[in-house]
């Protein structure tokens, strides 16, 4: 998994070639890829919010409940999300002339998350946890490069696949996450946690 890892980040154009090659199912790339790499974030938001803190305006912030809501909220979003976006993916495959096929889309996504996964050790210190937004661009670039060898995209349309899913991604994400904040948010409230 860790050479994985570093080879989709330092060289994906090759990497995206052996991946494709591999054609692994998606049960098997969410239990050995996304679950590990995804308690990256989880943990480290946990630690970060739940037991360093973060301070605004001089006032210092941490509970451990607020640390595990953090965590389950980055946990169940890196999940959320790869299926989601993999979904999304694959549904608009016929539009662009691009080959439907959820295993192969799963994969492009779940690789694809790769440096938001490792970017999640920002949550560490709250303070940084932009930079694992920032990390999340290069996740971008990933799924851009990765929808040829995956999905068959034609070069052509490969670009209008791209920010096509990419919108419905992020309607269908923010709708997660606000769900999500409700959720999590009354049981703060209401101490239902």
């Amino acid at each position: 998994m860790f050479e994985k890892v570093k080879k989709i980040l330092v060289s994906p154009k090759n990497e995206w070639q052996t991946i494709e090659a591999e054609n692994a199912p998606h049960a098997k790339v969410f239990t050995t890829f996304v679950v590990p790499l995804a308690l990256i974030p989880a943990i480290a938001a946990f630690v970060g919010y739940g037991l360093i803190g973060y301070s605004v305006f001089g006032v210092h912030f941490s509970s451990v409940s607020w640390g595990l809501r953090q965590a389950i909220v980055q946990y169940v979003t890196m999940f959320g999300g790869t299926y989601i976006t993999a979904f999304v993916i694959n549904a608009l495959a016929d539009n662009f002339g691009a080959k439907k096929d959820f295993n192969r889309a799963f994969s492009l996504v779940a690789y694809a998350y790769t440096p938001m996964f490792v970017g999640g050790v920002f949550y560490l210190l709250p303070s940084l946890s932009w930079l694992a937004l920032l990390a999340g661009a290069y996740g971008l670039y990933l799924l851009y490069i990765g929808l040829q060898p995956m999905m068959k995209a034609p070069a052509e349309k490969q670009t209008s696949y791209f920010v096509v899913s990419l919108i419905a991604t992020v309607a269908v994400a923010a709708v997660l996450s606000i769900v999500l904040a409700a959720v999590l948010l009354r049981g703060m409230f209401y101490g239902a946690f």
